[in-house]
């Protein structure tokens, strides 16, 4: 088991390097005259160049990125352009934010996707029909069309959450549930009919397998059956296609965030992308991927626990 752990953390931190250089790579490289844009176009070329000197943008590339990666193995990402805020600072106070919804959209989305998914399995008829039905119509609309339909309805109709803004935790409990609620079911739904959809699949299919008959004609009830056999072995599928939800929910998250004016890490994406603030935008990579990463070995991990054949694969 510790090789396999050291193996994943090992394609981790490559899969880092390669994600943060290509990143830099693209971002440097086609910036053009980012002293020139940062100073505007009044500014004189002694301004310019010296202002290119201060940020270390005279240096070869390999050479500034050689320094960015030392400092962010060290937790320092450097301070914005425009605002001189540290990096991290303003990384890590999104972040949270950021987590609150993708973590909640994300448990919302395997409870009920395993739920929804093993009765259709299990029941058929027009449970399953119904499932499928949400399923379709779970991935054909938008995220932003839901997340605007539920502002609409349940916070300027009815008044009963928040249509914009965010309430830390720490500050009221029911305010943050008020704030979280309506974004969260936005963010869930498709992930939600993605995954039962797996689910059902995987139960199905492990229903037809030959020990399930034998555990039943052993005298094993067909709910221990499913509860204590069947999941498990339909775990692994299910778990794989929830760690690409939970991916693509931190993309969600950016429209999500603008669309309720949540100040997340998308939103700070978005600010710092438009004006240019790279340090900024290095930053929100780097914590991204970092979360790509940790739950692709959380998921492996997880993997592993209910097969131990992947652990030799």
């Amino acid at each position: 088991m510790f090789r396999f752990i050291l193996r994943r953390l090992v394609a981790g931190a490559v899969l880092l390097f390669v994600i943060t250089t290509v990143a830099y790579t693209l971002l440097y490289a086609g910036g053009g005259d980012i002293a020139r844009r940062l100073l505007g176009q009044n500014a004189t070329q002694e301004q310019v160049e010296r202002r290119a000197a201060d940020l270390g943008l005279d240096r070869p590339l390999w050479e500034q990125y050689a320094d960015w990666l030392a400092g962010a193995a060290s937790g320092d990402l450097g301070r914005s352009w425009f605002t001189g805020q540290l990096v991290a600072t303003g990384v890590t106070s999104r972040l949270a934010v950021t987590l609150s919804l993708v973590l909640g959209a994300t448990l919302i989305a395997a409870v009920l996707a395993v739920v929804l998914g093993v009765l259709a399995a299990v029941r058929g008829g027009w449970v399953d029909r119904f499932v499928q039905f949400f399923s379709v119509l779970g991935f054909a609309i938008p995220g932003f069309l839901i997340a605007l339909g539920l502002v609409l309805v349940f916070a300027i109709n009815l008044g009963l959450f928040r249509a914009t803004g965010y309430v830390p935790l720490s500050s009221s409990v029911t305010g943050w549930l008020a704030s979280v609620t309506l974004p969260v079911i936005a963010l869930s739904i498709s992930a939600i009919a993605a995954v039962a959809q797996q689910v059902r699949g995987s139960v199905l299919d492990a229903l037809r397998r030959d020990y399930v008959r034998t555990l039943r004609s052993r005298g094993l009830s067909f709910r221990r059956v499913v509860y204590k056999h069947v999941l498990r072995n339909a775990g692994g599928p299910a778990l794989s296609v929830l760690a690409v939800q939970f991916i693509g929910l931190l993309g969600g998250a950016v429209i999500v965030e603008q669309v309720f004016a949540i100040p997340g890490l998308g939103q700070l994406a978005v600010s710092a992308t438009t004006a240019g603030d790279i340090p900024v935008v290095m930053g929100v990579v780097l914590a991204s991927a970092i979360i790509v990463v940790a739950v692709n070995l959380a998921i492996d991990l997880l993997q592993a626990f209910l097969n131990p054949k992947v652990r030799l694969s």
